[in-house]
């Protein structure tokens, strides 16, 4: 979540692989948090970044400038020590960097119209992907290295996605979602799901990687709005809801169950779901659907990660076990950091409760406290 409007505050925000930290920058410099206790764990001062990335826990970021001095060139990505406070390693690229992915094994730089790979450890380059005109710097990645995959823009004029396998070092798979061009996209930490939107902001779809189909499509609403951001719950095998912002303000929850998996399936290989138009199928197949209204201003930029599932086995079913609560984080390019409780009872009703919020502005780390 990088390259936004200078009018926000914050220029960038980003969590790590497994969500337990998150980093943000401004015009003044960055801020690193622990996501479970909202310490300040590390900041810095030296000016405007535009991507800032970590590595899991470790002390290794990802950073590039906002050119807004000669030092923070947007065209060079810094791999920076947070122990030391020094530079590890710096690479310059002949246009500006759009968005930086990496995990222990591989490092992605993505331009507006190539998409390098790197070993991580070596930082030998191991592929160049030649990609349409990725103004946005759109890109998805998968940390798990048996699942690592990118997805990049494949089309500027319609929705597709070119999945590419970034271990092997070959593409995956290109999937058409959506008529219109795309705005958003994410994939399970594990690689087994894609999730789409596209300009329009009205569907989103999920499409299985593995066999590039299409297992959900979800209704956000009937009124075009921009999806700011897409983000599966975390899982070892499948992932369970998928958390949506957008321009509305509004925080958006769908269920991605077995069970309702297994209709959805049967329903489109049926003779009726195979001759309808995608539009409307869409129409047809009803969402898991759970909306936290006006969390956000309207307009204002926000992104949101699930980053815990706790799940109960439902007593009075023989079905999957559901989802009860989840933990759901939420940062806005305006300042703020909110965590809610996201509850649901084996009837499908659904609750919100804030348990957090600060401003990520004027947080002081406790050394400054103390001092």
């Amino acid at each position: 979540m990088a390259r936004q409007s200078s009018s926000y505050p914050i220029l960038c925000a980003s969590f790590n692989q497994d969500n337990s930290g998150f980093a943000i920058s401004t015009k003044d410099g960055f801020k690193i948090f622990d996501s479970n206790t909202g310490r300040l764990c590390y900041e810095r001062a030296v000016g405007a970044f535009i991507i800032v990335e970590m590595l899991y826990s470790s002390s290794l970021l990802a950073i590039v400038g906002a050119g807004e001095q000669p030092s923070l060139s947007p065209r060079r990505l810094c791999l920076f020590n947070t122990t030391t406070s020094a530079p590890l390693r710096e690479m310059t690229f002949l246009t500006s960097i759009l968005a930086v992915r990496l995990n222990r094994k591989r490092l992605v730089v993505v331009l507006q119209e190539k998409t390098y790979i790197y070993d991580s450890n070596s930082l030998e380059i191991l592929d160049t992907v030649d990609t349409v005109p990725n103004l946005k710097g759109l890109c998805a990645f998968s940390p798990s290295l048996d699942g690592c995959f990118l997805a990049l823009p494949a089309s500027t004029i319609k929705g597709s996605v070119l999945v590419y396998n970034v271990m092997e070092l070959q593409s995956h798979c290109e999937i058409d979602a959506h008529r219109s061009p795309l705005a958003a996209i994410t994939l399970s930490s594990n690689g087994t799901y894609i999730a789409t939107a596209s300009e329009q902001g009205t569907i989103i779809r999920v499409h299985l990687v593995s066999e590039a189909t299409q297992s959900y499509s979800f209704r956000r609403g009937r009124y075009p709005s921009t999806i700011f951001s897409l983000s599966f719950a975390p899982s070892l095998q499948l992932p369970d809801i998928l958390a949506a912002t957008s321009s509305s303000g509004s925080v958006h929850i769908f269920s991605l169950g077995f069970a309702t998996n297994q209709s959805r399936c049967k329903r489109s290989s049926s003779f009726l779901g195979s001759i309808l138009p995608d539009s409307v199928n869409d129409a047809l197949d009803p969402a898991d659907h759970h909306v936290l209204h006006a969390a956000v201003s309207a307009g204002v930029r926000s992104y949101a990660v699930v980053r815990k599932v706790d799940k109960i086995a439902d007593a009075s079913s023989s079905e999957f076990s559901s989802c009860s609560r989840a933990v759901v984080s939420l940062i806005t390019y305006n300042g703020y950091f909110q965590e809610y409780t996201f509850s649901i009872n084996n009837k499908n009703e659904s609750s919100w409760s804030l348990d957090r919020e600060f401003n990520l502005l004027t947080f002081v780390s406790d050394s400054a406290k103390s001092s």
